[in-house]
């Protein structure tokens, strides 16, 4: 699929904290809807990746987030907002995934929300990523 020109315009209101990594809202200009279901940390057989290992399994899933956008005719640059989940309780454990999340979208900081869960669905996984996107009609 052809990449999309970006149809997605941040919101960072001037009376909120500005060290925050992400924007406050987007809006979704005129364009096609995606949305994903969680992205999860499998590979082309099914199987978990790098059981245990949170950055490990948070780079395959927005590897896997990446290649759902492409075909579905978007990039990483018409994500409207994102989801990230990590099965773990520890603060640690969510700044890893997030640090990998925020780092495979480069300048493009759209809003996310970052949860601890206790479980997520498939056995030995850690992190689960979806997506709202908006690409060009």
């Amino acid at each position: 699929c052809m990449p999309s020109e970006s149809a997605v315009l941040f919101v960072r209101p001037a009376q909120l904290s500005k060290s925050v990594p992400y924007a406050y809202a987007a809006i979704a200009a005129a364009g096609r809807p995606i949305f994903t279901a969680g992205a999860c940390p499998l590979d082309a057989d099914g199987n978990i990746v790098t059981v245990g290992d949170i950055a490990g399994q948070s780079r395959q899933v927005m590897a896997n987030l990446i290649t759902t956008l492409h075909a579905a005719g978007a990039q990483a640059t018409d994500i409207v907002k994102t989801t990230v989940y990590v099965a773990s309780s520890r603060r640690e454990d969510l700044v890893t995934a997030w640090e990998i999340v925020r780092g495979s979208l480069g300048d493009h900081d759209a809003p996310s929300t970052l949860l601890g869960v206790a479980v997520l669905g498939y056995p030995d996984q850690l992190v689960e990523v979806e997506a709202v996107a908006v690409a060009a009609p």
